[in-house]
């Protein structure tokens, strides 16, 4: 598998597949490239509708050579980072950390959060600590504490973390094991009420009629994708009390 950076001749094949409605992964596979590299090139570059090759390229090029000077300081600072967040474990490769860091965040983006709320949680998902306080996060990411509360609020009406008063009436903040069965199920109740409006339009618009139709054939779909998300849900849910010495139940 070919590594360092992509060529521009990578990237039109990149913005083709593009234009051709290819997932990621299938671009990859065409490049011999990993799919986090495909992501996060589009990601950095104006996203899939607006991803430009020659543009991307040039991007590119002048990140590159305004990083080069002071390629040992970012180093030593990514490793700082590193060491700044609770629960770091020594020994890790920093380097591979902020690369995987910058790749979960990307992905976390194309799913349609900011890169700030991104940033905050890869954050949690990285620390072998139990929570992390604002403070601890806007030191580890360098913004603003008000960043941080901005983020934290829209992550915390989403499900995605809670919070807690610690013994010193400090505020912490947690991702717990069942944050993505609440949020997979969220979603599902979400969809079927999209499909819930769709089917109150068929009476209005007269069964038979074309519009009807497409409603009601809306609905039906929706019926089924939201009835499958949380199914699948509720079967896979105790994966995520696994523990890495475990098997896991079978969910095939």
């Amino acid at each position: 598998m070919p590594g360092g950076r992509l060529t521009q001749r990578e990237r039109q094949q990149i913005a083709l597949g593009l234009a051709d409605d290819l997932a990621y992964a299938e671009i990859a596979r065409r490049l011999d490239r990993p799919t986090s590299t495909i992501t996060r090139e589009v990601m950095r570059n104006g996203g899939p509708t607006a991803y430009r090759a020659d543009l991307a390229h040039r991007a590119t090029e002048r990140r590159a050579h305004r990083r080069r000077p002071a390629a040992s300081a970012v180093t030593a600072a990514t490793a700082a980072s590193a060491a700044r967040l609770p629960g770091q474990v020594a020994g890790r490769d920093a380097e591979a950390l902020a690369e995987y860091e910058e790749t979960f965040t990307t992905v976390l983006m194309a799913s349609g959060l900011t890169r700030m709320m991104a940033r905050v949680l890869t954050s949690f998902y990285m620390t072998d600590a139990s929570s992390l306080t604002a403070s601890e996060l806007a030191n580890r990411l360098k913004v603003s504490p008000a960043s941080i509360s901005k983020a934290i609020a829209f992550l915390e009406s989403q499900g995605l973390v809670r919070r807690e008063r610690d013994e010193r009436r400090r505020e912490r903040y947690f991702v717990d094991d069942d944050v993505w069965y609440q949020s997979m199920m969220a979603s599902a109740r979400s969809t079927a009420q999209l499909g819930d409006v769709a089917r109150t339009g068929v009476g209005l618009m007269g069964r038979g009629t074309p519009a009807a139709a497409r409603l009601e054939n809306i609905s039906r779909f929706i019926d089924f994708v939201s009835e499958s998300i949380a199914r699948a849900a509720e079967q896979a849910r105790e994966v995520l009390y696994t523990k890495p010495d475990e098997g896991g139940p079978d969910i095939r």
